[in-house]
């Protein structure tokens, strides 16, 4: 092998240690130390302090104290910055504070990422004390959460296209009421998009179930993802939910220049 070659090889071995580094980071926002830093990612001590270095210098990584470390300004800034740039980003927030206002529940925005759904925004209601477990930027398997299912349904055009979108792994059930068979996930997905839109009975989460309706910029346009109104069974039930399915409708296509179109 060339230096050339060894050069860059080692150049993306670098890159990728830094990614990673920085991807740990993310997931300990009191900050870690690195001790612990190294333990989780392996290698060096020295490596891992390298790729430390790397990301302070760019203002992406800061010292809080004496060998720990967290995300820096310049991170957050960044990330910030092209969350609220993003087009959906503008139509979606005032709707999940109407939804939220509403319905005194918790409304989401997520995308589909492969086999995974995407937090891009969420709107706790003002009152009432308990607050859903979920976070902007958290990840839940498609199949068994409303949003998911629904952008699967639009998606996805045969079993054996859902079978390989899922990457042909088992469906796990998180409670007893989550779908485990592909088969038995697709005939859902039939049904879901028939009628436009759907639901969460307590597959992901007991005792939280949600209705979930596509999102678009523009009515010509395909669902760039879904929005939901989660419940806590005890204050609203999951029929109550599908009763309101054209209030949630309408407020979530309210904001799309032209009339609101039916899946």
């Amino acid at each position: 092998m060339s230096s050339t070659t060894e050069n860059s090889a080692d150049r993306v071995v670098g890159a990728a240690r830094v990614l990673a580094v920085l991807t740990e980071l993310a997931e300990h926002p009191a900050g870690i130390a690195l001790d612990d830093l190294t333990g989780i990612l392996g290698g060096s001590k020295s490596t891992v302090h390298r790729a430390l270095a790397a990301l302070r210098a760019a203002g992406l990584a800061e010292q809080v104290s004496r060998g720990v470390y967290v995300l820096g300004d310049e991170f957050l800034r960044l990330a910030f910055l092209n969350s609220a740039g993003r087009p959906a980003a503008a139509r979606v927030e005032p709707i999940l504070r109407s939804l939220a206002e509403r319905y005194g529940e918790t409304a989401h925005f997520a995308v589909l990422d492969g086999p995974e759904i995407v937090y891009r925004a969420k709107v706790d209601p003002a009152g009432g004390a308990v607050r859903l477990t979920s976070e902007v930027g958290g990840r839940n398997p498609a199949y068994r959460t409303g949003v998911g299912k629904l952008l699967l349904a639009l998606e996805v055009s045969s079993e054996e296209e859902l079978r390989r979108r899922l990457h042909g792994a088992d469906l796990v059930a998180r409670t007893e009421r989550t779908i485990t068979s592909i088969g038995a996930l697709w005939e859902e997905l039939q049904t879901i998009k028939q009628r436009g839109y759907a639901v969460d009975d307590q597959e992901n989460e007991p005792g939280i179930n949600c209705i979930a309706v596509p999102f678009r910029l523009d009515p010509e346009l395909p669902a760039m993802g879904a929005i939901s109104v989660s419940a806590l069974v005890f204050r609203m039930s999951l029929d109550q939910l599908i009763a309101e399915e054209r209030n949630i409708r309408s407020l979530v296509d309210g904001g799309l220049p032209g009339d609101a179109v039916d899946q």
